[in-house]
């Protein structure tokens, strides 16, 4: 549950900067209610709810609210500290019965089955990661009774999963799909993740909400096809790029035959500065046996990239720059994110593997070439 608060809050926060305003009508009876009223708002977690709508609750609990908000989106109809989830298309006319004292778990939505199906699949997932909390709690106070609560658990999460195969394949292309998102390891299951989004995106594309969560897949997505693009064994993409006359160029294939390391710097990089003195050390111990750098400037600064080589003793002749900074077009072109960012490439071009630096880069080097 935390994690789907945790999805729900930063989408409500980032959703307010389009506005495209609908008109909706929200009424029904809610009763056992401790409060005199109801408001129609977004989730920020915790406490925290901004209010678009509110009506009186009549001393049978009857409400009625009619009234525009900022787009069609996610939102929650809050009595009190609890609320109830909604799913808000222009001119939507829902009506809803249930408990104030719990209107998350009691709750009949009518006019609105999307949204119904959404608040009944939370439900599950809430019954599900209490079950889940639950027994890691009790495995960490019984450490001896882990393989017993873990094969008790397995009956539940297999249970959860069919339940949300069955979900999701009743509610193809629905918005109502939201919190699947937060069951789902992107990291490990990207088709499935994938496939939610663009379901997502093809049914409530124009909501606020929506778009943020694709732009968040598109990151996720761009970073995948880098990190494939650079998975070991793969031949490391060919550039062409400046070198420090600002005049001629050089391409990384021109270095076919050596080991290379690719290492993407600034002088401005506290931590590329700090790495480079093992660059160097590596570069004099290992260039006899065919190892080279190639060092890509982030700088914008030619003065200050020049200084850094020369203060730094970066003596291997291969610096290269377009002086462009974060937009520089190798750096886009191998996906980096962040600097420092190394590639070891091997004789024939292919990638070795990434990101090493330190101890990782001498043991890797010292495998390659035997001492």
């Amino acid at each position: 549950m935390r994690k789907l608060l945790t999805l729900l809050t930063v989408i409500s926060s980032l959703s307010v900067f389009a506005q495209k305003p609908i008109t909706v009508t929200i009424s029904g009876n809610i009763f056992n209610a401790s409060v005199d009223s109801v408001s129609l708002s977004q989730y920020y977690g915790g406490t925290n709810y901004i209010d678009y709508l509110k009506a009186p609750l009549s001393k049978k609990g009857d409400f009625k609210m009619t009234g525009m908000v900022h787009d069609a989106d996610y939102y929650v109809l809050r009595v009190g500290s609890t609320h109830i989830n909604l799913i808000l298309r222009d001119k939507a006319d829902i009506k809803l019965y249930g408990d104030g004292a719990n209107i998350f778990a009691f709750c009949n939505i009518v006019g609105s089955e999307e949204s119904a199906h959404m608040n009944d699949f939370i439900k599950t997932l809430t019954v599900w990661n209490a079950k889940r909390d639950s027994a890691v709690n009790l495995i960490n106070q019984n450490p001896s009774r882990q393989q017993e609560i873990s094969n008790s658990m397995s009956t539940e999460y297999y249970t959860f999963q069919s339940n949300m195969q069955t979900f999701i394949a009743q509610n193809q292309n629905s918005p109502a799909l939201l919190p699947v998102i937060s069951t789902i390891d992107a990291e490990n299951d990207f088709a499935t993740y994938e496939s939610i989004v663009n379901q997502l995106v093809a049914s409530f594309g124009d909501s606020p909400s929506i778009k943020e969560l694709n732009k968040a897949y598109l990151q996720k997505k761009a970073a995948k096809e880098a990190a494939n693009l650079l998975a070991p064994g793969k031949e490391a993409p060919d550039f062409t790029e400046l070198k420090t006359d600002g005049k001629t160029t050089m391409k990384l294939s021109d270095l076919r035959g050596q080991v290379v390391l690719l290492d993407f710097w600034a002088s401005w990089c506290g931590p590329c500065r700090k790495e480079n003195p093992n660059v160097t050390r590596l570069y004099e111990q290992y260039k006899k046996d065919g190892f080279t750098v190639m060092s890509v400037s982030l700088d914008r600064d030619k003065a200050a990239w020049l200084a850094a080589i020369e203060k730094d003793k970066l003596v291997w002749p291969n610096h290269v720059s377009d002086l462009q900074q974060w937009q520089s077009k190798v750096a886009a072109q191998y996906g980096v994110k962040g600097i420092p960012f190394t590639v070891l490439i091997d004789k024939e071009g292919k990638i070795i593997r990434t990101n090493l630096r330190g101890a990782e880069l001498e043991a890797e080097l010292k495998r390659i070439f035997g001492h």
